[in-house]
């Protein structure tokens, strides 16, 4: 597959005949200051850098600590130095902009609690049937954080967008390198999304995570986060926002996270991305593999609603007979739009169990169903998670 992405040298073309040079160059190394390698991830890869936690440290809280939120890179952390920083508004505006850092904190701060989760969040569920590509998430590549930074839809209205605006691009300040080119990370959301003001935010400019400022894992100095979308629609590093009447022909947006079952080009093409997410789960306690003494067991997990505004969970059910009968959860703790909710439960286990069996539902009418068809990336495991468990 070619990739239409665009890089920062190319003059490229945005909507209707506008011609747009690219963002002026950022001081940009291989970051030697990235977060260090610790007990708290288990990295999938190193080079670029993904982990997740432990489920059973996941859950430990709502708001997930950064030690225990998953990392997703497709390249090497750029380092960028916040003084030289620059952020460029262009497109179909009428006041192309550039904003530094403290340009950009003398707009209103937003504060917003929402869950990122990656695309192939329980990837490797997929291998059983048959093998997937991709890094092999279990069910840990979720996260819950309290996000701080300025509505995107406060910076377009200074860049007054024009009335044949579709879509906004996001592009990061990361390289990756493809065999044809060397690109940034990229997508867009609809028009609609970005100027979405009321309640929460469609999307947000963030640079403070969970209080404090961001990390070099996660996009340090300023990244998006798009509340209800999957997590490669909220792009780290960001350097560059374009408002134009198509979407982004950024690779990562044009070519990949789309749900195609077969490697045919042509299928990918055509195919859409992927924008929100559904509803899913999983159970985090007891571990896997782990023997169990029969009685009563506590069980404990997370369901994340689909990502649509005011969703939230609505049932949630455990079975221990592989979904003959099910055991309603009560639920506890809080409930928001655009978060997932941590569950705890005591089922009653004899050495006949086999698995501890999870389902949930919404308030949108979303639900994990009994079987998610296979698909070439992994993407979008929402059936019912199945614990294996051995009873003594």
């Amino acid at each position: 597959m070619h990739s239409n992405s665009l890089t920062r040298r190319d003059m490229i073309s945005i909507g209707s005949g506008i011609a747009i040079t690219s963002l002026k160059s950022v001081d940009r190394l291989i970051a030697s200051d990235m977060d260090p390698l610790g007990k708290d991830l288990v990295f999938r890869t190193i080079d670029p850098r993904n982990g997740e936690p432990s489920l059973e440290k996941l859950i430990k809280s709502w708001v997930t600590p950064v030690k225990h939120f998953y990392v997703r890179s497709h390249a090497p952390n750029p380092k960028i130095d916040p003084e030289k920083f620059v952020l460029s508004v262009e497109g179909l505006v009428r006041n192309p902009i550039n904003l530094s850092l403290k340009q950009l904190n003398q707009l209103k701060r937003r504060d917003v609690t929402a869950t990122l989760t990656c695309a192939g969040n329980r990837r490797t569920e997929f291998n059983q049937e048959r093998a997937v590509g991709g890094v092999q998430w279990e069910a840990g590549a979720i996260g819950n954080a309290q996000w701080s930074g300025f509505a995107l839809s406060d910076v377009l209205k200074k860049a007054e967008v024009l009335e044949e605006a579709r879509h906004v691009w996001f592009e990061g300040l990361d390289e990756i390198a493809r065999k044809d080119a060397v690109i940034p990370f990229g997508g867009s959301v609809p028009i609609e999304k970005a100027l979405k003001d009321g309640g929460t935010p469609g999307a947000l400019l963030v640079d403070r995570m969970n209080g404090e400022p961001l990390s070099p894992d996660h996009g340090y100095p300023l990244r998006t986060v798009v509340p209800g979308y999957i997590g490669a629609r909220s792009v780290k590093w960001l350097g560059r926002i374009v408002v134009s009447d198509k979407p982004s022909p950024n690779h990562y947006l044009s070519q990949a996270y789309k749900l195609v079952s077969s490697t045919d080009p042509i299928d990918w093409t055509e195919a859409g991305p992927i924008y929100r997410y559904p509803i899913n789960g999983a159970i985090a306690t007891p571990e896997l593999k782990t023997m169990i003494p029969a009685g009563a067991i506590d069980v404990a997990g997370y369901v994340l609603p689909t990502g649509r505004p005011e969703t939230t969970v609505r049932r949630i059910e455990l079975s221990i007979d592989d979904g003959v009968t099910w055991q309603a959860v009560r639920l506890v703790g809080e409930r928001s739009e655009y978060c997932w909710q941590i569950w705890r439960a005591r089922v009653r286990v004899t050495t006949k169990t086999k698995t501890v069996t999870l389902r949930a539902f919404d308030s949108s009418g979303g639900f994990m169903p009994q079987r998610v068809p296979w698909n070439a990336k992994g993407y979008l495991q929402n059936s019912w998670y199945r614990l294996p468990i051995s009873v003594r």
